[in-house]
Formats: structure tokens, C-alpha cells, sequence
């Protein structure tokens, strides 16, 4: 162990002062916290919320040998010079590549054009390390995260004016505090839940998956985790600063994402609730164009709620401030376009309505002869695509009792049950029994990663990505109350198999990996990378792909790869001037398997005065 600079120097000796030369650092949370630029006014409140430290070893065992690459070469030959990756510079702490304002503002206004992704030219891509802001501590555990962020990690304080009344933020000394309330929930997100699960049945397992449109600092999706539904939210970058990233900062799923021009890449049929609390979305523009998109991630029999404007117009113009004609044709509007979509209103009081898509076609004979209806076989490929005033067929369906694409077990149930796209042989190259060795599969795997990095069983961990998602096995072999996985199909997979992963219970995304993700700068704990370099071999470049995974993932956050053992040479090598610290195994089944499992961890390190960094 070497400890820099002067002890009794906190200035010197940095941000972290602790750190293992002979392999993966064993990192403490409590000491980390401390060392990190420590507590001022925030004092009380954060040291309640860390007294308990976890056992915060990252990985052990860190001197086992491997039997395969090592030896040939392909690691740490002393021929090969490796290239050292610079910081960037400060500007860039929060730096979204295809979320960046200045570019956003060269694109057409219209239809929210402005505010959806726009990737940099090969040209313009950054080839440096986003730095962490100074101050920057690991986020405290789940649930205490829900409720306080360091300031430090999220140094933003807008939202805390100009939501006040509202109640969205505070900031208190070195904390940022999560009240739990909102502009459509003042006694409290816990509240405004339970009215909703007086009409819909959450709790039960029966709704599982949620979508929040427009989701602010995602109290909503926050507070849901109570009733086991796990929300998908998103909202655009700009609409109210870093309301996206405190979010993430927060441990709950969120992207950057907006209801513009092109499609949400999300499959068809896969949430079982919709939400809108004053998300500020045009839902009457465009003949509906964006209520039928809901309608299309929307599953049959799910559920869409609206509170706030225009919901009770003739009690609430006043305090709305707003034209009680504008008010009451936007009303008329949606309940017209809600109608012609077969849903169903199920409840509106106060400023809540909720609707309920009808669970097959048997009722909405006169909707088809009113709408255009989508090409069914086309409804998966969303990814860049524009959006299309038309509205998705329901599956067939053998009677009026059936539940259109297939009725789901209640969750958890529902996680291991065979998908109703596998059990009718809808996705092609699946069958049963295939899913079931897959979930074997995914369960040998997961508890050999806790063996070696025995972090996968404690709280460490809360926000976890998978870049290359499969079936969800992996997800699925984790679950747990402490942590969620951000799925990824990869729009080049040899199988689009999404939708089963929400027909699990599970949620996700669709993203291309030569491009950047739709998040923030460290957003994840952990990320999985199962065979993403061999299935982007030919498609760019695997330095684009390993700074983007350096982007997204958090200081001392950890890394599974597992892929052939060449490739995983390259990667270790790139990695070692990334400020990663590695390790390679054999795989679990022997060293005689081509395939290996190279376990990582990012390095702590932040930005420091005149652009240069403070690395431990």
C-alpha cells in the first residue's frame, strides 16, 4: 500500500488517498466518503446516511494465473506499447456526445427535433477520458440514494430555485435532498402512488413495467420500486438542468430521451403502465402521433394516466393560468384520439385520468375502420426511424376473453416463466428449451462473478448495464430488491430479443454501440460486456466502444467482459492506459475454452486545476 503526499495533509494527499499496487484495488465506502473531500454543513445527514460501511473489496484473489493469452502474448508483452489515454478537459465533466446542446440547437425546432439524439461525426469525436468533477464520491447505498445525492457528483443547483415550490430538490450543504414530491404530488410521490393503485392493480405483480414520459428528477419511477414495478423514465436534456442525471445519481433507470420525430426504441407491447404528470408533451399535435406511439409500447389490457393540465380543466384554469378554451378543446382532443385507439377511461379526479387499452381487437371493430393501421411486421424497427401517424394492430386472437401476444404470469413469477413470444414460436432460432439452458446458462455464470468479485452481493452495486442483453438470463440470475439492469439489444444482434425481456418483467433498450449511449457521464456501478467485441469486430472501432463504457461508468465502478481470449488481449491492453486496473480468468467450464472472462475496475481519479487529473 502507498499513501501520497503528506498524512496530515488532506489537500495532498487527494480526493483518494488509498490504493493497492499489486492488482484491483479493495476500495472502503465509509473511507471513501470521508477522504473524498469529506462532510461541511452536510455533516449529520450524510454521516446517518453512511454509518453503516459495506465490505467493499472489489475483486479477490488477485494473483491466480490464467492458462491461456498470457502466454502467447497477447496481454502484457513489454513489445507492445500500450497508448495512454489523456483527460479531457473540465468542460467536459458532463459531457452527453449525442445529447450536446450546441449541436441540438443547429436542428429544426419542430416536433422536438432539437432535443433527440444527434451523434458527432467520426471527425469530432473526443478520443480523452471524461473526468469526474473534484469532490466526486461514490453515490450513498439504495435506499438512502433515493433521498439524498453528494453534491459533489451532480454540482447543480437550478432545479433547486426554480422547482422550490414544487418541492422536486434541496440542496443543503454538500447534499442534495429528494423530498419526494413533485408538481403533481405535493403530499408526496407515496400518496400520489396509492390514489393510481386504487384503479390499477400494482403491488400484486400484475403490473410490472413502467414508462415515465417527461419524468423530471423521476420521483415517480423512485417511489415504485415499493410496489416491485420497475419504471423506464426518460426526458431531454435541456427541458430543466441535469433532471436526467440527478435521477441517475439517484439509482433509479433513466435515459435522455424525448417524444420528437422518431420512435421510442422500445419493442411493442412492452410496458404495462404509461405515465404523464404535466411532462409538457403536445399530445393532440400530430393527429395523436404521439399517443399511438404510447399505444404502441403500450401492452394489451395496459394502463396510460395524465395528470395535470388539461385533466379537470373547469376547476384548475385558473390556478394553470391558462385559457379555459385552450383547456377544454385539448381535453375533448385527447378523449377523442383515446377513444378512436380503443382505450377505455377507467378514472379522472382531481387532475388524474387513467385509461385502459383494451386487452384485444374483439372491441375495436370500428377503430380499424377509422385509423391506418401500421405494418405489424415492421413494428420492431424503430431505431432512427420516424414515427408514423398510424396505429399497431393488436396480435390475433382466438376469442374475446384472450388476452392479445399472450397473457403474463404476475411477477416474479414471471421472470423464469416461458415469454408468450418463445412459448408461440413468434422469435425465430428460440425455443423453449433453448430459453431454459440459456437461464441455466446465465445462473452457472453469474455465481462464478461472485465468487471473484464478491461485491455482486451487497448493495455496492445499484445501477447495472448490460451491453449486450440476449434473452435477459443475466438480469434475471441477479435480480434483486438491492440493484436493476439496464438491458441492451444491440440493433445489430443476430435476434431482436427485447420484447421478451420485458415480457419477463425485465426492462431495457435498443442502442447501436458505435455510438454514444443516451446518458449521462457515470451513470453505472457495473457493467456486463458478454461477446459486444466480437459482434462489433467489423463495425467500429473497439477504442470508441471501451471510452464510451469509460464515459458511463462511475469511478471505481467494475467491468465483466467475456469473449474470445484475442480480443480480450486487445481490450486489456487499451483498458491498461484507461486508468483501468485488469484481470483475465479462464473461463468457468476449464482453461481449454477459447472463450475468457476479463474482470476490470475504473480507477479513481477526478479533474484537477489546469485541466490535468488527481488519479489514486
Amino acid at each position: 500500500m502507498a499513501i501520497k503526499g503528506n498524512p496530515g495533509d488532506n489537500r495532498s494527499r487527494g480526493p483518494a488517498s488509498i490504493f493497492i499496487v499489486a492488482g484491483l484495488c479493495c476500495f472502503f465506502y465509509l473511507i471513501g466518503v470521508w477522504q473524498r473531500g469529506g462532510f461541511a454543513k452536510g455533516d449529520s445527514k450524510a454521516l446517518q446516511i453512511t454509518k453503516r460501511a459495506e465490505d467493499c473489496s472489489i475483486l479477490s484473489n488477485l494473483e491466480y494465473e490464467t492458462h491461456h493469452g498470457d502466454q502467447h502474448g497477447l496481454v502484457d508483452d513489454p513489445k507492445l506499447k500500450i497508448k495512454q489515454f489523456e483527460p479531457c478537459g473540465e468542460k467536459y465533466v458532463d459531457y452527453t456526445p449525442c445529447h450536446d446542446q450546441m449541436r441540438g440547437m443547429t436542428f429544426p425546432r419542430e416536433n422536438m427535433n432539437y432535443w433527440e439524439r444527434h451523434c458527432p461525426p467520426e471527425e469530432e469525436k473526443l478520443h480523452c477520458l471524461i473526468p469526474a468533477p473534484i469532490g466526486y464520491i461514490t453515490p450513498f447505498p439504495w435506499p438512502k440514494s433515493r433521498d439524498y445525492v453528494p453534491y459533489a457528483n451532480a454540482p447543480h443547483k437550478s432545479l433547486t430555485v426554480e422547482k422550490a415550490v414544487q418541492n422536486w430538490v434541496q440542496h443543503e450543504g454538500d447534499l442534495l435532498r429528494f423530498t419526494g414530491g413533485g408538481t403533481q404530488f405535493p403530499h408526496g410521490a407515496d400518496a400520489y402512488i396509492d390514489q393510481l393503485a386504487s384503479v390499477i392493480p400494482m403491488g400484486n405483480g400484475t403490473v410490472r413495467t413502467a414508462l415515465d414520459t417527461g419524468c423530471g428528477v423521476a420521483s415517480w419511477g423512485a417511489y415504485l420500486f415499493k410496489k416491485n414495478v420497475i419504471a423506464m423514465s426518460f426526458a431531454p436534456r435541456d427541458s430543466h438542468e441535469a433532471q436526467v442525471q440527478f435521477a441517475l445519481e439517484r439509482g433509479v433507470p433513466a435515459v435522455i430521451g424525448v417524444l420528437g420525430t422518431i420512435k421510442l426504441p422500445f419493442p411493442s407491447r412492452a410496458f404495462d403502465m404509461a405515465h404523464c404528470s404535466r411532462c409538457l408533451i403536445p399530445w393532440t399535435a400530430n393527429r395523436g402521433l404521439y399517443m399511438m406511439e404510447v399505444d404502441r409500447v403500450l401492452r394489451p389490457g395496459g394502463y396510460w394516466i395524465l395528470s395535470g393540465p388539461p385533466i379537470s380543466w373547469q376547476t384548475n384554469y385558473k390556478a394553470w393560468q391558462l385559457p379555459k378554451e385552450e383547456l377544454e378543446e385539448e381535453q375533448r382532443m385527447i378523449e377523442e384520439i383515446a377513444k378512436l385507439l380503443c382505450w377505455e377511461k377507467k378514472y379522472e379526479k382531481g387532475e388524474i385520468a387513467i385509461w385502459r387499452k383494451r386487452v384485444n381487437s374483439e372491441s375495436c371493430s370500428q377503430r380499424d375502420s377509422h385509423v391506418t393501421l401500421c405494418d405489424l411486421s415492421n413494428s420492431e424497427n424503430v431505431w432512427y426511424k420516424k414515427m408514423e401517424a398510424c396505429v399497431t394492430p393488436y396480435p390475433e386472437t382466438i376469442n374475446s376473453e384472450q388476452v392479445s401476444g399472450g397473457e403474463l404470469k404476475p411477477f416474479p413469477e414471471r421472470l423464469n416463466a416461458i415469454p408468450p413470444r418463445i412459448a408461440s414460436g413468434s422469435l425465430t432460432g428460440v425455443s423453449v428449451e433453448s430459453f431454459q439452458e440459456d437461464n441455466k446458462s446465465w445462473k452457472k455464470h453469474v455465481k462464478a462473478y461472485k465468487r471473484v468479485n464478491k461485491l455482486l452481493d451487497t448493495r455496492r452495486y445499484r445501477s447495472i448495464l448490460d451491453m449486450n442483453a440476449g434473452l435477459g438470463s443475466f438480469a434475471a440470475a441477479l435480480e434483486s430488491s438491492k440493484l436493476w439492469v439496464m438491458n441492451v439489444v444491440p440493433t445489430i444482434a443476430e435476434r431482436d430479443t427485447l420484447a421478451v425481456i420485458y415480457d419477463r418483467g425485465l426492462i431495457g433498450i435498443y442502442h447501436d454501440w458505435c455510438e454514444a449511449f443516451s446518458t449521462y457521464p457515470r451513470t453505472y456501478d457495473f457493467i456486463h460486456a458478454n461477446g459486444i467485441f466480437s459482434l462489433y469486430k467489423d463495425k467500429c472501432k473497439t477504442e470508441d466502444i471501451l471510452l464510451e463504457m469509460d464515459r458511463i461508468l462511475r469511478p471505481e465502478g467494475a467491468v465483466i467482459f467475456r469473449d474470445d481470449a484475442d480480443i480480450l488481449g486487445q481490450v486489456k491492453r487499451i483498458v491498461s492506459g484507461m486508468r483501468w486496473k485488469t484481470k483475465m480468468v479462464d473461463h468457468e467450464d476449464g482453461p481449454l475454452i477459447s472463450k475468457k472472462v476479463l474482470f476490470a475496475v475504473k480507477r479513481y481519479w477526478v479533474v484537477g486545476d489546469n485541466n490535468s487529473t488527481i488519479l489514486r
